[in-house]
């Protein structure tokens, strides 16, 4: 991946986050695109001593004249785009009885539409460089869970927004491949309202869900994503990978 561009979404923290150092770590241009500039500043400068460089882009990604200034932008500065990957994404609590239009619209704005159209808009430039895609999932796309109706639909719609788009890219070499993660210690779900008290009980009982008893980190998922876009998986396409202790395996409990 040494000479290589890449852009990253959702590089303010998490798994976007790790995924932005894991690529510069391996000689990787990043564009790390988020809404917190400070957040993006810090990891600029965390990445000084790394082998590629990190270009911090402050976007909103539902914005579509905000990814169209992000496309042309990193074209611009660098000559080329060879990986997309699309880590911004939020989860908000909700079943079929109390979930809003609004708070529909919103998950299904972030983690769906602005995927599909980052994915569209990169095209030209990734037939150009016989570049790949890689979306970051949820084992929530693979299996069904109470009371995340909505990022549960959006998921499985980004597992299957990968698989077609897979099939339809092929023939101009272009890999789209996406990651399942079960649950990671990030901040998304105290970004959707759950309580430091919770979340620490959330992570406890994670113990119980993934079969491997612990919850993931976020350099784990991203290791993952960088090895999707490398060339050692050029015979990868279409795959939604799990990554999750093996909670995708169990039954409710």
């Amino acid at each position: 991946m040494e000479g290589k561009v890449a852009i990253v979404t959702g590089a303010s923290s998490g798994i976007g986050r790790a995924s932005a150092l894991e690529f510069s770590r391996n000689g990787t241009s990043v564009v790390a695109v988020g809404r917190i500039e400070s957040d993006l500043n810090s990891l600029r400068d965390e990445s000084r001593d790394l082998a590629g460089v990190i270009r911090p882009h402050l976007a909103d990604v539902t914005e579509l004249s905000q990814v169209d200034r992000l496309i042309s932008e990193t074209a611009d500065h660098f000559g080329q785009i060879d990986v997309l990957v699309n880590a911004a994404g939020i989860l908000k609590p909700g079943n079929i009885e109390n979930t809003t239009l609004d708070e529909w619209d919103k998950m299904m704005g972030i983690n769906v539409r602005s995927v599909f159209y980052l994915m569209q808009a990169c095209l030209p430039h990734l037939e150009n460089t016989k570049g790949n895609i890689v979306n970051v999932s949820s084992v929530t796309g693979l299996r069904s869970f109470p009371n995340v109706l909505a990022y549960c639909v959006s998921k499985a719609a980004v597992d299957q927004l990968t698989r077609c788009s897979a099939l339809e890219l092929a023939p101009k070499g272009i890999r789209v491949n996406a990651v399942n993660p079960g649950v990671v210690v990030t901040n998304i779900h105290k970004r959707g309202g759950m309580s430091d008290s919770d979340y620490e009980k959330f992570l406890l009982n994670s113990k119980n869900t993934h079969p491997l008893g612990r919850p993931g980190k976020p350099e784990e998922v991203a290791a993952l994503i960088y090895f999707l876009a490398s060339d050692k998986a050029e015979w990868v396409t279409g795959a939604t990978y799990s990554i999750d202790g093996g909670r995708a395996l169990t039954c409710a409990r």
